[in-house]
């Protein structure tokens, strides 16, 4: 517990901003579809809240090299806590999805802004711990904020107050600290094609993952409440599904250190697929099975970012491990928009039934795509594969504190203060591994 002393208020504050977007998260789309929203308006809030957290990404060294962490931490604080208290003033589609976008805006900034003070704080002796400390949090306190949706009505204002509350508090943590700012955060741009050439798998995984999971998050309480569900089973489907995804990621990950990596990512798409059939078959069977077939899903469904990232490192050199993340994390954002979308499209098509047949949709390409890709190139020799390391995709910058990662080489993904126009771009292998039967 000493070893995380020095981090302890920031992970407070992170816990608390989880929680509060958690509730946030689950209680919008309860309330949009209790308003009778159409599933196209709800895919397009979810769409909309990702939006705005990949323009936070890109905006948000800018913006602290104008103002300084703690003012802009500060300003977006405040305009995070009053927007869940506006979604309760006025209910109109078009009016929610402005605000959801402002959100994401919101909270990529301050998580940016803590996740370069957890990695100004963390040490090479503690880094690993302060990972994996931070990815519990992650997984632990949205599980929470979305069990808090049981506390009162979805229509009634003290949720939207409870959500804002959080918000607010975080601020407090981080304005008492008396850790040094971190210095300014730069992004590093990555072409998708040379992404793509040196991790085929990789990308299309983190493309899976946003699609599909976006498609969760945004309509997956719609489609319990479709179902005929109610709101308690809505908080208990989306924390079990987030539990599922939380205890299989060690043991897949230790898994895939010791196999072909992308044998267990199709193992996993493979499962996600049937999972989600199964959801469907229990929405429209057997309701009271929908919370276990939830809670598989997130059990093969989850990791799979995890396990694309670590893949796409394997085949990575160690310089390029930033830029590769940040590329994933990217594609993995825009997937994310793309996602709810299309997953309210088949809603509106084929009823609840539709989300989940999307994702399993989503899944068998990407199984049928992995072991493809398994006959074309050789899995790289085990001298050079990274250790897995669990990430949920729900932080913007997570190769800053990723154990993998040395410090000076995070450190170095920032400039100064005075650093002028964008960082250049970074270096990758001219060529991919070599194929199967090449030279």
């Amino acid at each position: 517990m000493a070893s995380l002393a020095p981090v302890g208020a920031l992970l407070l504050s992170v816990a608390l901003l989880l929680a509060g977007n958690g509730l946030q998260g689950t209680l919008l789309p309860v309330r949009a579809s209790m308003e009778s929203f159409s599933p196209l308006s709800i895919g397009v809030l979810g769409a909309a809240y990702y939006v705005g957290f990949a323009f936070g990404v890109l905006v948000t060294p800018r913006l602290i090299e104008r103002v300084g962490h703690i003012r802009l931490f500060t300003a977006m604080v405040a305009i995070a806590s009053a927007v869940p208290l506006v979604h309760a003033l006025l209910v109109v589609p078009g009016f929610w999805w402005l605000l959801r976008g402002v959100t994401g805006i919101c909270l990529a900034s301050l998580y940016l802004i803590i996740e370069s003070w957890l990695n100004e704080r963390a040490t090479s002796e503690n880094r690993g711990l302060v990972f994996t400390t931070y990815t519990t949090v992650n997984f632990s306190v949205i599980t929470l904020g979305q069990l808090l949706i049981l506390a009162d009505d979805p229509a009634h204002f003290p949720l939207y107050a409870i959500a804002s509350i959080l918000v607010s508090v975080a601020a407090v943590p981080v304005a008492l600290s008396r850790s040094p700012q971190p210095p300014q955060i730069s992004s590093v741009r990555l072409s998708f094609a040379r992404l793509f050439r040196l991790s085929p798998v990789g990308v299309a995984g983190c493309v899976v993952v946003g699609v599909a999971n976006g498609a969760f998050w945004a309509l997956g309480p719609a489609f319990v409440l479709q179902s005929g569900l109610g709101v308690s089973d809505v908080a208990l489907f989306m924390s079990a599904t987030v539990i599922g995804g939380a205890v299989s990621q060690w043991p897949f990950g230790r898994l895939s250190d010791r196999i072909d990596r992308r044998l267990m990512i199709a193992i996993s798409s493979a499962a996600a697929a049937a999972s989600g059939i199964a959801v469907v078959l229990a929405g429209l069977f057997m309701p009271d099975m929908v919370i276990v077939a939830g809670f598989l899903f997130g059990v093969f469904s989850f990791p799979i970012y995890a396990l694309s990232v670590a893949h796409a490192n394997d085949v990575a050199r160690d310089a390029d491990f930033v830029a590769v993340a940040g590329g994933l994390l990217m594609t993995n954002g825009i997937a994310s928009v793309i996602g709810p979308l299309l997953a309210a499209v088949a809603m509106e098509a084929g009823g609840a039934a539709g989300l989940f047949a999307f994702t399993a949709l989503t899944h068998v390409i990407m199984t049928l795509f992995t072991l493809y890709r398994m006959r074309q190139r050789a899995a790289p020799p085990a001298e050079d594969k990274t250790d897995f390391v669990p990430m949920p995709a729900l932080a913007p910058r997570w190769s800053d504190i990723d154990p993998r990662v040395e410090p000076a080489e995070a450190a170095g993904t920032g400039g100064g203060a005075d650093d002028a126009g964008p960082p250049p771009e970074e270096p990758l292998p001219e060529e991919p591994p070599p194929e199967r039967g090449t030279a």
